[in-house]
């Protein structure tokens, strides 16, 4: 009996000293897998997040691509708005001016046939008895010319030479419808030279 070793009674305090010796044998690898595990669940988690991370931006540039592309769209539509207006403008202020023009060309028109008649009611041309009364005064064989005729001369002269307005006096121009002309100041002579004539220049 005493070459055998001495028998260790399983006690309470000895069960506790064998497990705890047990735990402590086994502790690194169950913490390693335990450790193991909670990296794996933090990659998964990572790369799930991950994953919807890229499915986000992916709908983020693709609502980009077609907001840069309406943006494009809008920009062609406003110049070519833009250039509809421009030419929309100009032609309406084009039409209006001629319109204007138009309808200014036909009140001269109305006015130079209202002055004929009114001139040609009054001031008619001088018959033979008007020239057998002047004295002193040989009988002309030049064609007078009416006030109307007169004026209009002098008005297209105005306007057809501006720089240069002044008429010639010529055997056709009956004197008193000239001196009629310059008393009041339809027609001015010409400072240095008395033989021609301008019509005032109302318009200016």
């Amino acid at each position: 009996m005493e070459g055998h070793g001495k028998i260790t009674p399983l006690t309470e305090d000895v069960l506790i000293t064998l497990g705890q010796e047990e735990n402590y044998q086994w502790m690194p690898e169950v913490m390693f897998q335990k450790l193991r595990h909670d990296l794996e669940m933090v990659l998964s988690t990572i790369q799930s997040k991950n994953e919807k991370s890229k499915k986000d931006l992916s709908r983020e540039q693709q609502w980009l691509d077609e907001q840069q592309q309406i943006l494009e769209s809008l920009n062609v539509l406003h110049s070519e708005l833009k250039n509809q207006v421009v030419t929309f403008s100009e032609s309406r202020i084009f039409n209006e001016l001629k319109a204007k023009i138009l309808s200014v060309q036909e009140f001269k028109e109305k006015l130079l046939v209202s002055l004929g008649e009114f001139l040609e009611d009054h001031f008619p041309l001088p018959d033979g008895n008007v020239k057998k009364k002047q004295k002193n005064i040989q009988q002309s064989t030049v064609q007078l010319i009416t006030l109307h005729e007169m004026i209009m001369i002098l008005i297209n002269r105005m306007f057809d030479v501006p720089h240069d307005p002044y008429v010639k006096i010529s055997d056709s121009f009956w004197p008193p419808y000239i001196e009629l002309l310059l008393r009041n100041g339809i027609a001015l002579r010409h400072p240095e030279d008395p033989t021609r004539i301008r019509l005032e220049a109302f318009h200016q």
